[in-house]
């Protein structure tokens, strides 16, 4: 759980064996078979009502992103890797509608979700995992940016993140994104954006995607306007209610075309499952070369 050298840690024997086990049945034989699918029984069109009440509106409450995940898989099954290691992201394989997934998750409860190093290293090694066998990518994002602080500068966040863009731009499986609340700078764009190849995005009404957060964003465009101001507080508020209402509306991001559509929470599951289905017979080639040369 420190060092992130172990996938998966258990208290016996027994459990170890039935989880192993668990694992060989989401994972093909080899690289060259598709994983392999299961009898589905959960409805694929089942609404997920819950989700409105699981994922509060404001920005600034966390809640458990695992249950978000178990909402929307079949049963709400899943299998996590790296459970104690870098837990502000979730990497867990599941099933949707029978077909094996890899699911990508900030995790709010713990460091507000944010990318840090050892975040980026665990997504990109399970990104690089799932593309080797095959499983499409959902990535599920709420995130606030990456981590700032000179300790994570001087240990490489930029090195280190540039190896989850890598990941996903060198991924041939389908992708699909889903932006829940805050998709914010540099850790929006790494976490599968249209921008780096996303083939489909969906973000739910309160999808917030920006550089920053507005109150930052406005201290930044309006500062002189605010400092200039007779009231500088009541200037601030005003600015930053502009900048919400201009830039922040929950169909900025599809107008811009950063997203495919705006859906509602509850079918989120449906929507998913019917894009997968679209998507499995995606067929991408990697340009011919020696070998990549990813960052270190």
């Amino acid at each position: 759980s420190v060092s992130g050298v172990s996938h998966f840690v258990y208290d016996d024997e027994q459990s170890c064996i039935e989880e192993v086990r668990y694992l060989l049945s989401l994972l093909p034989q080899n690289n060259r078979e598709m994983p392999p699918s299961a009898a589905n029984d959960d409805p694929v069109e089942r609404r997920n009502d819950s989700l409105l009440d699981l994922v509060p509106a404001d920005g600034n409450r966390p809640y458990d992103m695992r249950k978000v995940i178990e909402e929307i898989v079949d049963h709400g099954e899943y299998l996590e890797v790296h459970e104690r290691w870098a837990t502000n992201v979730i990497c867990a394989l599941a099933r949707i509608d029978g077909h094996v997934v890899g699911i990508i998750a900030n995790q709010p409860q713990s460091l507000a979700g944010v990318l840090d190093i050892n975040a980026s290293e665990k997504s990109a090694r399970f990104v690089q995992m799932c593309d080797a066998f095959n499983i499409p990518l959902v990535t599920m994002l709420d995130v606030p940016g990456f981590l700032p602080g000179v300790d994570q500068e001087h240990d490489g966040i930029i090195r280190h993140g540039a190896k989850l863009l890598y990941a996903y731009c060198n991924a041939t499986v389908p992708r699909i994104q889903l932006i829940l609340r805050k998709a914010y700078g540099g850790a929006y764009i790494v976490m599968d954006s249209r921008s780096i190849g996303a083939d489909l995005s969906f973000a739910w009404p309160t999808n917030e995607i920006a550089v920053m957060g507005a109150e930052g964003a406005a201290n930044v465009i309006f500062r002189r306007d605010i400092n200039g101001a007779q009231d500088p507080e009541a200037m601030r508020a005003q600015k930053i209610k502009e900048y919400k209402s201009e830039l922040m509306h929950p169909y900025y991001a599809a107008e811009r075309g950063l997203v495919d559509d705006v859906i509602d929470p509850a079918e989120t599951r449906a929507v998913l499952a019917s894009s997968l289905a679209m998507l499995r017979t995606k067929h991408a080639d990697l340009p011919s070369r020696k070998h990549g040369n990813p960052p270190m």
